[in-house]
């Protein structure tokens, strides 16, 4: 089924306003709370009282291979708790919160199943699936084709990425050509390195100079290369850049873009091992949660209603190969 969303986006100032966050100082309302400027409140605390929660869909949950509803639970795994608003730790420094952590039990309520929240390094999650260790990977994982040789997704983000830099540096991004000559930190392995690859080799074919590609695992190491100076910016997930502008106070976003590029409006979806029959239960929950506005309530809890899509699909056109 199609989706009637735009295609792609372009614009850092349709991103902000998108996601309702203003890039700008945050205002504490209590130890385990975020407000900012324009009054989105963040829940950071373990107990995550708020937590949108939704019954059982026996016609959906029936679609659960035997040997996962036999065993009651379903193993998530996703990244560290190094980028809110997406998965991160919670105030007490050990329980992952966040809009992914969100959805896992929006999609496990309506499975009947309990979720069994694992934490892995970026690469270690796909290991994790690939061995039958995890069920699905929920993460901000972009659909991409080369991805979808191995594994299958069922969609319920767009993929945005943006460009954060320190407040007032004058650098704004809206073509590819704005990234000449600049050092770029990204994290290794993710389709916005893809992306800064494909920027690279066409700007050198242009005749400009390519951006020095600087690489981090973790935001903490990013963030002090960006305030030292030593990068001129950062490349992520959009959602955790205007978060960490919106609530530090010293970056801002200064451009965004679809994960695809100018091609195709990338998608961010739930991630499972090819052919192990959970692909279509998890997609029934999502499209369910879709229509009873449960999916919606969870975005807008973090902030991210502008990153909703319209329908939840198997396998869309993913971000292309990479050319060897």
């Amino acid at each position: 089924m199609p989706s009637s969303r735009p295609r792609v986006l372009t614009l850092a100032a349709t991103a902000l306003a998108a996601l309702t966050l203003a890039a700008g100082c945050s205002t504490p309302a209590a130890d385990s709370e975020v407000v900012t400027d324009e009054g989105q409140v963040f829940d950071l605390s373990a107990a995550q009282s708020e937590r949108v929660r939704v019954d059982r869909v026996d016609d959906i949950a029936a679609l659960v291979p035997q040997a996962v509803r036999d065993r009651g639970t379903l193993v998530v795994t996703g990244s560290g708790g190094t980028a809110p608003p997406l998965r991160f730790y919670a105030d007490d420094d050990r329980t992952v919160i966040g809009s992914e952590v969100d959805l896992t039990y929006l999609v496990s309520d309506i499975l009947g199943l309990t979720p069994d929240l694992r934490v892995a390094d970026w690469s270690q999650n796909f290991v994790s699936v690939d061995s039958g260790e995890s069920d699905l990977f929920v993460s901000n994982v972009t659909v991409t084709e080369e991805r979808k040789d191995k594994y299958d997704f069922a969609t319920y983000r767009l993929d945005n990425v943006s460009f954060e830099t320190t407040e007032g540096s004058g650098w704004t991004v809206e073509t590819r050509q704005d990234i000449a000559g600049k050092k770029i930190g990204v994290s290794s392995g993710t389709n916005q390195e893809q992306l800064l690859v494909e920027w690279n080799e066409r700007n050198v074919a242009d005749g400009l100079a390519p951006a020095e590609i600087a690489y981090y695992q973790n935001a903490s190491d990013y963030y002090l290369a960006l305030g030292s100076g030593r990068i001129d910016g950062y490349l992520g997930p959009n959602p955790s850049a205007v978060y960490h502008a919106a609530t530090s106070g010293d970056t801002e976003v200064v451009g965004s873009v679809s994960g695809a590029g100018d091609a195709l409006q990338g998608e961010i979806g739930v991630l499972t091992k090819k052919g192990n029959g959970l692909i279509e239960a998890v997609q029934r929950a999502l499209e369910h949660a879709i229509e009873d506005g449960s999916y919606q309530r969870v975005l807008d809890r973090w902030g991210l209603g502008g990153e909703a899509v319209d329908v939840s699909e198997i396998n869309p056109p993913g971000l292309p190969r990479k050319v060897p």
